[in-house]
């Protein structure tokens, strides 16, 4: 079977919120089999466990947010797409702030704290969630589908009326050589006026050039410029991956987006949630291993691979 995983060893991790401008610190622990990704947010005496699952997303407008009870913890994204790269189903994330370190903008500084913290098998197998059905969303002129793949695929497109952006399109088939390669370090990005407007509004006070990309009128205002060419597509996609993650499950299907950001990830895993019939869980039987293992070909590609969970 293909196990579960968390981590080997406890590591920290500290750095800025971007909105509060609070040094936030997070303390990773290995978990049971099981356990899931939960964030134990402290506020003073105060702490509650929030499980990293779309029933528990309270917002979506600037970051992806979980929350409960009352305490929230904001822009989970880039920390959870790198924890499904690596494999980690399950982890105790100590938190004593209100979001996750902004650290680069990106996700690789959060790849460097997971390959030195080094991964654990645990005994449960890993389950999967295969879309069966096609399914999709539409608000406006955002659109996000899901059809079935033996693979997790990301189609990506995005449009801005900006020189430096315009089209973009990129197409990954999501593993985690791929993401610590072409995707983790995609930074946030935004446009100057909008980076003003919350600021002003007492949001984005850790926000600064070095931690994420920022636009101005006519051109990039980073001192280094992009670290990509296609830097924002690329950062859609670490977004997406980090957003579906919430569904509790690692994905075998194809997502298709235009236009998309966190509010319609979140309607599309809803939706996906919503429709049992459209997908089934599954697992990988020790047969398909030994296969893949033979022919080069990742377990996961293999329609024997797959039994009803």
């Amino acid at each position: 079977m293909i196990s579960q995983c968390t981590i080997a060893q406890p590591v920290v991790i500290s750095g800025i919120g971007l909105h509060t401008g609070r040094t936030i610190t997070m303390h990773l622990r290995p978990a049971e089999a099981g356990t899931g990704i939960v964030f134990h947010r402290r506020d003073g005496e105060r702490k509650v466990s929030i499980e990293a699952i779309s029933a528990n997303v309270v917002d979506t407008r600037l970051a992806t947010v979980i929350g409960k009870s009352g305490l929230s913890v904001s822009t989970v994204e880039h920390f959870l797409a790198a924890l499904n790269a690596f494999g980690i189903d399950n982890l105790n994330v100590d938190i004593d702030g209100p979001e996750v370190p902004v650290m680069d903008g990106s996700a690789a500084p959060f790849v460097h704290f997971l390959q030195q913290a080094g991964l654990r098998k645990l005994p449960r197998s890993r389950k999967y969630l295969a879309i069966r059905k096609p399914i999709t969303v539409i608000d406006g002129e955002k659109r996000v589908s899901i059809i079935p793949s033996r693979f997790f695929r990301i189609t990506c497109d995005i449009a801005f009326d900006h020189p430096c952006i315009g089209l973009q399109h990129r197409t990954i088939k999501f593993s985690r050589e791929q993401f610590c390669r072409d995707i983790a370090s995609a930074r946030t990005f935004g446009f100057l006026r909008e980076v003003e407007y919350l600021k002003a509004n007492g949001l984005a006070l850790g926000g600064s050039l070095e931690n994420a990309v920022v636009i101005g009128e006519e051109k990039i205002l980073n001192p280094e410029g992009l670290r990509y060419q296609d830097e924002f597509v690329r950062h859609k996609i670490l977004d997406s991956i980090g957003d579906f993650s919430l569904l509790g499950y690692p994905l075998l299907g194809h997502i298709k987006a235009f236009k998309a950001g966190h509010d319609i990830n979140h309607k599309a895993v809803e939706q996906i949630l919503a429709q049992p019939d459209h997908w089934q869980l599954v697992e990988f039987t020790d047969y398909a291993l030994q296969e893949s293992l033979r022919s080069g070909v990742p377990a996961f590609a293999s329609d024997l691979a797959l039994t009803e969970a």
